[in-house]
């Protein structure tokens, strides 16, 4: 398995071959991202990202915190190592080729590994993001050393690195369904399966990447959808519930989440899930 970030988790045991990739990125895409604009904007205002950042995204997804960068006037450039549809999204919002369509400038979107990002004409980036959450299945901060590891040298020295993780279980309400992909990965007893987020989480990766922890804050996330379907198609977007579906089936994955987000539904149909998210500053050597 590739070491990345959560993402590694997309196409476990020939997970791939059952489910259309495509359109879970556009799921996460239209569903589930947004539910990050607070982590990701949170961030931006307490480093003041703006005209003169050069922002390196590790792991940039379908690009909605490259995206939000640029509007501030940041130049981006994302890596995508394990999501090419993820990716290909992430061109349509940064580098559209509809005629008359305007592509941000300074965008560059890279399919591959942080040394990628990088030649002889770049200037060091300012900062870099993590922003995929690590804290909340087993192993998921593997890979995410080495990737940072990988981009240190690309970055001025000094320059600001922000890790993302899930907060506290007793802050975030999805931990509860969450715990369906525990239960139902139990068999796999591996890599994949749901744990709680521990409070040095972010901390350890930082050391271990040689990176100084330089302050941190919480942010609320809530999970929010237009009905119950929705909720289904965004929570199974993030790769979560993976290791679930390959020890079981799609349809009993869906049946017990459907159980498990019932607590959570509104009399109007909507699904609403208090979370709180954390992120850390770091700083390269």
């Amino acid at each position: 398995m590739t070491p990345t970030l959560v993402r590694q988790h997309l196409s476990p045991g020939g997970l791939g071959s059952r489910v259309d990739l495509c359109a879970r990125a556009r799921d996460w895409s239209e569903i589930q991202e947004r539910m990050l604009v607070p982590l990701y904007e949170a961030a931006y205002r307490r480093l003041e990202v703006g005209t003169g950042t050069r922002l390196l995204g590790l792991g940039c997804g379908s690009g909605l915190a490259l995206l939000l960068a640029a509007s501030r006037g940041a130049a981006v450039t994302g890596v995508e190592p394990s999501s090419p549809q993820r990716l290909a999204l992430a061109r349509e919002r940064l580098l559209p080729e509809a005629p008359g369509a305007r592509a941000r400038a300074g965008t560059r979107l890279v399919d591959g590994a942080p040394k990628d990002a990088a030649d002889a004409e770049t200037p060091a980036y300012t900062l870099v993001t993590a922003f995929e959450p690590i804290g909340c299945l087993a192993g998921d901060s593997e890979g995410l050393g080495e990737l940072l590891e990988a981009a240190t040298p690309l970055a001025e020295r000094g320059a600001p690195v922000v890790l993302a993780g899930w907060g506290p279980p007793e802050r975030c309400t999805t931990s509860s369904v969450l715990r369906v992909a525990a239960k139902l990965a139990d068999p796999l007893r591996s890599t994949g399966s749901w744990r709680p987020a521990l409070r040095d989480d972010l901390e350890e990766v930082a050391q271990r990447a040689g990176l100084k922890p330089d302050g941190s804050g919480r942010v609320a996330c809530p999970f929010g959808y237009a009905h119950m379907d929705s909720a289904l198609r965004g929570l199974l977007s993030t790769g979560l519930f993976d290791a679930a579906i390959t020890a079981t089936d799609q349809a009993q994955v869906d049946k017990e989440l459907t159980e498990a987000l019932h607590p959570y539904l509104r009399p109007d149909g909507t699904v609403w899930m208090p979370n709180v998210f954390r992120y850390l500053i770091a700083r390269t050597p």
